[in-house]
């Protein structure tokens, strides 16, 4: 998975061509962090067919303000830069992020 930062925000989601995927998370979030192994490993079965980015909100908070992440974890689908889909909430299962990925690659 690419790590995201405020700087490269902009480049490798935005200007990105295709199914990219973002996993906004943070420290202090506890489901975010129970989450991300799972996530980390449907980023490896689908490598090539989607970009998989994590973006730790922590210090970029603008960034999170900006594409409306309003809670965590949040889990997006951006279309060659265009936000399409996403999910959000602390009872979040791998099962639901897998299959909104799936409607897109």
């Amino acid at each position: 998975m690419i790590e995201l930062t405020k700087e490269n925000f902009e480049q490798e989601v935005h200007q990105s061509k295709g199914v990219t995927f973002v996993d906004f998370w943070s420290d202090g979030c506890v489901p975010c962090k129970q989450l991300m192994p799972d996530v980390h490993a449907m980023a490896e079965r689908h490598a090539g067919k989607a970009k998989f980015c994590s973006f730790n909100i922590d210090g970029a908070r603008r960034v999170a303000m900006k594409e409306q992440v309003l809670g965590l974890p949040t889990m997006l689908i951006y279309i060659d830069g265009v936000r399409k889909d996403g999910v959000t909430g602390s009872d979040l299962t791998i099962n639901q992020i897998e299959d909104m990925v799936k409607k897109y690659i």
